[in-house]
């Protein structure tokens, strides 16, 4: 049961929403579903299981794979292009952080000269 105060139309605004089944989650990549299970085997997505047991992808889940797959097309291994993907979104979220530390020093800063 959702949350209360919940509308089933809010996961589909939330891209941690395991929303797609695997068949489409291919679909839309223009992959196999062979190739999601191999992400998945190198740890790069790790999908949700619905009740019946079926592999279910969100959109962040569908971005990494489609940064993998544009690797793996360019040649690159399937093991280096899962290494690479997770080092890029390591370093995206760290400059996340770093410029939300520095926002706060600058908002510190302020506030002790005013």
């Amino acid at each position: 049961m959702p949350p209360a105060g919940s509308r089933p139309v809010d996961n589909l605004d939330d891209d941690d929403y395991p929303a797609y089944t695997m068949g489409r989650a291919a679909e839309m990549l223009g992959t196999t579903p062979a190739f999601l299970r191999a992400l998945g085997d190198h740890r790069l997505i790790t999908p949700l299981r619905s009740e019946g047991g079926h592999r279910r992808y969100s959109r962040y889940q569908l971005r990494i794979a489609a940064r993998a797959r544009e690797l793996v097309d360019q040649g690159t291994a399937i093991e280096a292009a899962c290494r690479i993907v997770i080092l890029e979104d390591q370093l995206e979220e760290a400059r996340r952080i770093n410029d939300e530390l520095r926002s706060r020093d600058r908002e510190s800063a302020a506030k002790t000269t005013a």
